[in-house]
């Protein structure tokens, strides 16, 4: 198997707007983006160290010395008790009474709530399984992914179903502690590991005011009892009204939490989620090559990104293709909005090139291309994307696996 670089560069950053909106304000230079902590206590000042000790003595003392989270015994003198107990007391600025009450509250809710045991339950939401939220890969340094999207709510009766009461609403907030609890069993609770999520949030047709309740609620359980569980949050596909839930939520938000925030407006979203997430592990939905099919084959193939400018056409050539060897291939482009075609070049002179995909516009709505192809003759694959229609850069990604044909 052979596969050939990038031919373009990595996406850049998008340009500065002239003017500043209220969404590009809350990625203003002014704000700093977060930064995580990587949890080794050596690095910490000697007043967090000093308020670690301090808290892990009120710990001793009081009735949750024998408590524990996530499996993890809180007074353990290990490593990964002080990860959990630094995610507190970074969440409260080290600030050991707020931090002692938050801690036992927290300790006090997972009980009543039973979050030890919520994972195996069967809580008969099979319908928003890989819909409204769910763990899919991971990020560039390996936090696993959780996406978020609400906009199937629009519908009236699904709404009902599931939020129509306090009950409904009651077991829904149970489910999406699930999910939740699902992603942070794959977290190392290490010092230098792995030990936040990464969440993407699509706001695409999100009925606001409909799940203003269930929003609040969910908002405030996981930063009550969650802290610094989430190393960024990207909200995607936002939409001209995102100043009002901005508005509803930033009451409950500290400023640590407004930091992790990244924004990506409608037709942002591939080259978004590419400065943060692999093209391969990126949803199709999304203008990624992940499809939920793909995770029964185990760890998915590498992809390469490229950049095609607007103006440009960008052709992408496979070559060494044997006869009879089948070649299969992924290809999007973020936002596509142009021209798609594949050819395959014989290498004998006089033969012709088959027109294996003919040119045709592929419209933004579309998710990524999958096909194959088994020549004849041995030559090369040839992939273009057109983009001279349009004045906007775009992000995209392919790849491709050739499998030679059984000896007879």
């Amino acid at each position: 198997m052979d596969q050939k670089t990038p031919l373009q560069a990595l996406p850049e950053a998008s340009p500065k707007p002239s003017k500043k909106s209220f969404v590009t304000s809350l990625m203003s230079p002014r704000t700093p983006s977060f930064h995580e902590d990587t949890y080794f206590v050596s690095n910490l000042k000697s007043s967090e160290k000093k308020s670690l000790q301090e808290l892990k003595d009120k710990l001793a003392v009081s009735d949750s010395s024998s408590a524990a989270m996530w499996g993890i015994p809180l007074l353990g003198n290990d490593e990964k008790a002080d990860v959990v107990l630094l995610k507190f007391l970074r969440a409260r600025d080290f600030r050991v009474p707020d931090t002692f009450t938050m801690l036992t509250k927290c300790l006090a809710w997972r009980k009543e709530f039973g979050a030890d045991g919520v994972v195996e339950e069967d809580l008969g939401f099979k319908e928003l399984e890989g819909v409204v939220a769910y763990m899919h890969g991971f990020d560039k340094q390996g936090h696993p992914v959780c996406y978020n999207a609400y906009g199937v709510f629009k519908d009236k009766e699904m709404y009902e179903r599931i939020f129509g009461d306090d009950e409904k609403l009651k077991k829904f907030l149970r489910w999406r502690v699930q999910v939740l609890e699902r992603g942070i069993n794959a977290l190392h609770f290490k010092p230098g590991g792995i030990n936040s999520l990464i969440q993407v949030t699509d706001l695409k047709d999100m009925p606001k005011r409909e799940l203003r309740v269930a929003s609040n609620q969910i908002l405030s359980l996981f930063q009550d009892n969650y802290p610094e569980m989430v190393a960024r949050k990207i909200f995607i596909n936002v939409p001209w009204y995102f100043s009002v839930l901005y508005s509803m939520f930033s009451p409950f938000l500290t400023q640590r939490t407004k930091s992790k925030f990244v924004i990506a407006k409608e037709g942002n979203v591939a080259e978004t989620l590419y400065k943060f997430i692999r093209p391969e592990d990126v949803p199709v939905q999304y203008g990624g090559l992940s499809r939920p099919s793909d995770a029964q084959n185990g760890p998915p193939k590498p992809a390469s990104e490229f950049t095609v400018k607007g103006g440009e056409k960008v052709n992408i050539q496979i070559e060494g293709i044997e006869a009879d060897a089948t070649i299969t291939w992924d290809i999007v482009v973020g936002g596509w909005d142009l021209e798609y075609t594949a050819e395959f070049v014989p290498s004998a002179e006089g033969s012709y090139t088959i027109q294996v995909e003919k040119p045709r516009k592929v419209m933004p709505s579309e998710e990524a291309i999958h096909s194959s192809f088994t020549p004849s003759e041995a030559g090369k694959m040839v992939f273009s994307v057109d983009n001279s229609g349009s004045r906007r850069k775009k992000v995209a990604a392919y790849r491709y696996i050739v499998c030679k044909s059984a000896p007879v």
